[in-house]
């Protein structure tokens, strides 16, 4: 089971810090070559490093996805390289400010969306076609508990990660008997992120699990043989 992924293709998204960083590491543990995305490329050199220091292996692809033709450019290199991606991991997110539904700043919600739920409909797009030549493709979307439990002051957040839930689960529906793909949701909850640490200032995130844990749960249900649909909740 420790190297179930041997010879598979991974692309996490946001994989520079926190629950990306953790599971592109906890990925490659399990043998599978992990292509690592986020902005800053000194951040991910160091996951790399990491990486390759525990025996993995992981090719780095510094960029914003918000960015113009970004994801169509990703998914060419990665199709120039690869016959089939197994393992696509929707990771990367903003938080935008926590204010009243009646105060949320246009611009920034713009910017939101764009990055929340605009790249990722991009990224199921542009890799979908890698994804069902995959022998046992899978799909995971890391949402929040705001998404189906609205609070207050998290409208903007919240309203980004519903509408990611339904484009997701909605794609698997749709190639639920098309292709070997199965899609799946998870919801971290409480873990000591940098984002976290934004939403909850003050709050001691030594008593919170690591992102470490949530990677080991996002690598325990991909040696699962679950369902399309499935709904993975951690809690704190």
């Amino acid at each position: 089971m420790a190297n179930f992924l041997d010879g598979r293709l991974a692309l996490v998204t946001g994989a520079s810090r926190g629950i990306g960083a953790a599971t592109a590491e906890g990925l490659a543990a399990a043998g599978a070559h992990v292509v690592l995305t986020a902005r800053t490329a000194a951040d991910l050199e160091g996951v790399e490093e990491r990486i390759h220091a525990a025996g993995g292996s992981a090719t780095i692809a510094p960029l914003d996805l918000t960015e113009s033709d970004s994801i169509a450019k990703l998914a060419s290199a990665i199709g120039g390289r690869w016959n089939a991606l197994d393992v696509l991991v929707l990771n990367a997110a903003m938080l935008g400010s926590l204010t009243p539904v009646p105060q949320i700043d246009g611009q920034e919600f713009g910017k939101l969306l764009t990055l929340n739920v605009l790249a990722q409909q991009a990224l199921i797009a542009a890799f979908d076609p890698l994804l069902r030549r995959s022998a046992a493709g899978r799909l995971l979307a890391v949402t929040s508990s705001v998404g189906a439990d609205p609070r207050p002051f998290w409208g903007a957040y919240g309203a980004s990660k519903a509408a990611l839930e339904t484009l997701v689960l909605s794609y698997g529906e749709e190639v639920r008997n098309l292709a070997p793909l199965k899609v799946a949701i998870v919801d971290p909850g409480a873990t000591a992120t940098k984002m976290r640490a934004r939403a909850f200032p003050g709050e001691d995130q030594a008593a919170l699990k690591p992102p470490s844990a949530v990677a080991e749960a996002i690598v325990a249900l991909l040696g699962d043989d679950f369902e399309t649909g499935r709904r993975l909740e951690l809690g704190r």
